[in-house]
């Protein structure tokens, strides 16, 4: 069956009685949408001027493909870091597993910004093997990057968080503490 057929079928259903149809055909109907736009992201990633591959970059989070995974975890390797720390954004509100031991590489990247993104990333995905890693973010000396550590270990649901979150209670810094005072409050007992 083609996209178009698809299509027709489903707005078919938008005058249909039951209100809960209507939303499941509206909400299919947008999920074609971004099927047919792939094509033209993608063409845009192409792009020279960063900011077009940025925004494709971000237009990529709103389709559900698992199409999407393969080209945002090559942009991984790209040379701007701007567009590495676009891809890692988007790759952690995915939070798809298959891109987990990509992130977690970035942890080292040399642009600060996507190691702080990649920090960020990481607490979407709910997963206690990553307590050791942003466990060691911890101790760096840039304070945006032990911040966004401190939420993800908060964001991980894990009481493994709390011991790490519970050293940075004594920090110098203040917006530390307090990042770090919020997450321990979101650790489960």
């Amino acid at each position: 069956m083609t996209l178009e057929e698809r299509r027709k079928l489903l707005a078919g259903l938008l005058g249909d009685a039951d209100a809960g149809v209507r939303a499941a055909a509206a909400n299919s109907l947008e999920r074609l949408e971004s099927f047919q736009d792939l094509g033209q992201i993608l063409d845009a990633l192409g792009a020279e001027k960063r900011g077009l591959r940025v925004k494709a970059i971000f237009a990529m989070e709103k389709i559900n493909s698992p199409d999407v995974f393969p080209h945002l975890v090559g942009l991984l390797k790209d040379a701007d870091p701007d567009i590495r720390a676009a891809a890692v954004q988007v790759l952690g509100v995915k939070a798809h597993p298959n891109s987990l031991t990509g992130l977690v590489r970035h942890l080292k990247d040399p642009a600060p910004a996507v190691r702080v993104h990649t920090a960020e990333a990481l607490g979407h995905f709910a997963d206690p093997r990553l307590v050791p890693y942003l466990a060691a973010m911890l101790q760096d000396s840039d304070e945006q990057l032990v911040i966004s550590a401190a939420r993800s270990l908060g964001m991980l649901g894990t009481v493994d968080a709390a011991a790490p979150l519970a050293g940075l209670l004594s920090d110098a810094r203040p917006t530390v503490r307090q990042a770090a005072a919020e997450a321990l409050g979101e650790v489960p007992l």
